[in-house]
């Protein structure tokens, strides 16, 4: 996990990190220092009650996100985005001195419009915050620097909503809160100063003000590329989970555990902890790339886990007086019912942060702040629909452990959905779990493989699971051309027929399969598409490279376009390979997490690659081990 903590001393992620990590935990703390003096000192500002004033709060603090997120990605593509962050800061400010005055007049009115302005900040953020970071970082950096902005936000919501409550509880005057929030917003702006510059993609961008119009649009820009939007509708039904177990944490705390608002606290907390571990494990897990292959990795731990947070919970705890934290941590079923929350924010960690870096990485430079405004207009209207479906079915005599379990089922029911419609999720998912299960990779030189448009992969063919291993390093989909029998084979045609694969076979087989393939090479090509082939024609019968046969030249006659060499070592002699004869005869021949090796070379242009000279470049990168 070191390796993305670096860009934390880096001017181009550290000031922004600590500008967002302060927006987020200045929201909170706001937001939860009111509510908790509305709650505890209600008849000293209104007649209404308490649960109502909660709930009308927090539907303040969202009307923002619906009202003014398509104004904000207009904003961030036209202008540059370190300058927007700077004067939504100076807002930020000028909202702390708006919430002075309310808390001086003693005017709820007023504090409710600091409330809705500070939901607009959040708002006019957003579009920001993960828009700048592929123009800051590195394409191997972005799974780290999402990592650490998810991490951050969690458990900056975290402290901002305990030190929200502790100011609103010890302060003579409810204007320090106000005063506590503009020392933090002061920060922010500070912090702001250091974020360089990231120029508009869209300058000459006309804004529209209709929300309704803009929001459509933008919606509209999401679609065009079906997994950036099937990715948005993840994202929104993660925060649409995660806030329906956030939101019972205080009913669940006092109706199923017994506790007291320490108990609330812990559960906030160990949720947190699992969300930032998950999070920042996801650069360690996915090797550095968006490895969308930890996004079913993580809807199937958030199924499982919420179904055991059902069976977990304890039956008979709830007594006259609340417990102590000390005395609820000393019942053994309340550590597996921690142990479930910490596993549920891990796994929360492994399917959300990959999917922000594939919006990132896969939608229009021109056109991303507005994909994510889109994005966030999605997500809220996902958790207000989440919030009232629980309200609803709690009001029908559900219990909170019935409506956790409910929503794991519905969680799992919504996965096998979307991997319907998008198998790369799981196909992904397949080639990462094999190569974590068996193997031990190690990959050098993929930043050869271009980020956009048409290339070859050429590669050496030692095994049957040669294309997953490949498929699994590529920071791209990849349509491999394969011999008819390896595509045919139980399983892994799932696999490739889902991953575009095209099959191939001699003129001698099979002359119009042949032409066929040839044909849908040619297409690929011409849309842009990676398409690896194993320019051997065939599995090697003895470790060594066999001779590259011609067909290449076909493909490139007709598309020259660039060829990455590339080759692999260390698979001979494993189970998939054809050491006896005959390949998967004899199981964990080579034990388990043998070492493997995909070593990748920089890209010859199409109108000077030869066969003969694109096998002497594989035979260099391969080495002496087969």
């Amino acid at each position: 996990m070191s390796g993305q903590f670096h860009l934390l001393k880096t001017k181009r992620f550290g000031p922004f990190f600590v500008t967002q990590f302060l927006g987020a935990f200045n929201d909170n703390l706001f937001k939860n220092a009111l509510v908790v003096l509305l709650t505890f000192q209600t008849a000293q500002w209104t007649t209404m009650k308490a649960e109502l004033l909660a709930n009308m709060a927090a539907g303040i603090f969202m009307l923002p996100f619906f009202l003014f997120s398509a104004t904000a990605g207009q904003l961030a593509d036209k202008y540059d985005k370190a300058t927007l962050a700077r004067l939504v800061k100076v807002l930020e400010m000028l909202i702390m001195g708006v919430a002075a005055v309310g808390f001086a007049m003693h005017d709820l009115r007023v504090l409710m419009g600091a409330l809705f302005l500070l939901g607009l900040h959040s708002t006019l953020f957003g579009p920001i915050k993960y828009a700048i970071m592929p123009q800051h970082l590195h394409a191997d950096e972005l799974i780290g620097g999402n990592a650490l902005i998810e991490a951050g936000t969690f458990v900056s919501i975290l402290i901002g909503t305990l030190a929200g409550g502790l100011l609103a509880g010890s302060v003579e005057h409810p204007a320090w809160i106000a005063f506590g929030g503009l020392v933090v917003a002061f920060a922010g702006y500070v912090a702001s100063r250091g974020i360089p510059t990231a120029p508009a993609p869209v300058p000459e961008l006309k804004i529209n003000l209709n929300p309704i119009s803009e929001t459509w649009r933008n919606i509209r820009f999401a679609s065009q590329n079906r997994s950036v939007f099937l990715s948005i509708l993840g994202i929104s039904w993660f925060w649409l989970y995660g806030a329906l177990f956030l939101a019972q944490f205080p009913a669940y705390a006092k109706n199923v555990l017994g506790g007291d608002e320490s108990t609330v606290t812990l559960l906030l907390a160990t949720f947190t902890v699992g969300i930032g571990l998950g999070s920042l494990l996801c650069e360690r897990m996915s090797g550095k790339h968006v490895e969308i292959g930890l996004v079913p990795f993580g809807s199937i731990g958030l199924t499982l886990f919420g179904i055991d947070l059902y069976f977990a919970s304890p039956v008979g705890m709830v007594g006259v007086t609340a417990h102590s934290l000390l005395g609820i941590l000393s019942v053994p079923a309340v550590w597996r019912v921690l142990f479930d929350l910490v596993m549920l924010g891990a796994f929360g960690g492994f399917f959300i942060v990959p999917l922000y870096a594939l919006i990132q990485v896969r939608s229009a430079p021109e056109q991303r702040a507005r994909i994510i405004a889109a994005n966030n207009i999605v997500n809220a209207l996902f958790m207000v629909g989440g919030a009232l479906a629980a309200g609803a079915l709690l009001d029908g005599h559900l219990n909170i452990p019935e409506l956790f379990g409910l929503a794991a089922v519905l969680n799992g029911l919504v996965a096998i959905y979307i991997y319907r419609l998008v198998p790369e999720f799981l196909i992904r998912f397949m080639a990462w779990l094999l190569i974590k299960a068996a193997y031990r990779l190690r990959s050098e030189g993929l930043e050869h493989i271009p980020e956009e448009g048409a290339a070859v992969l050429a590669c050496n063919h030692v095994s049957f699971v040669d294309s997953l291993v490949i498929m699994g390093c590529s920071p791209r989909p990849v349509r491999f051309v394969m011999d008819h029998r390896i595509f045919r084979i139980p399983l892994l045609n799932y696999i490739f027929r889902h991953s575009g694969a095209i099959a191939i076979a001699s003129a001698k087989e099979d002359p119009v399969l042949m032409e066929k393939a040839f044909a849908e090479v040619a297409a690929a090509l011409q849309n842009g598409e990676l398409v690896a082939i194993f320019p051997e024609g065939g599995l090697t019968p003895d470790g060594e490279l066999q001779t590259f046969r011609s067909g290449i030249a076909r493909i490139l006659k007709d598309n020259p376009v660039p060829v990455v060499p590339m080759a692999l070592s260390g698979l001979w002699g494993s189970f998939f390979s054809r050491i006896d004869g005959a390949a998967m005869k004899k199981p964990f021949r080579r034990g388990v997490f043998s070492s493997i090796a995909l070593r990748v070379g920089a890209a010859v242009p199409g109108a000077e690659a030869t066969a003969e000279m694109l096998q002497q470049q594989v035979a260099g990168l391969r080495g002496e081990l087969r």
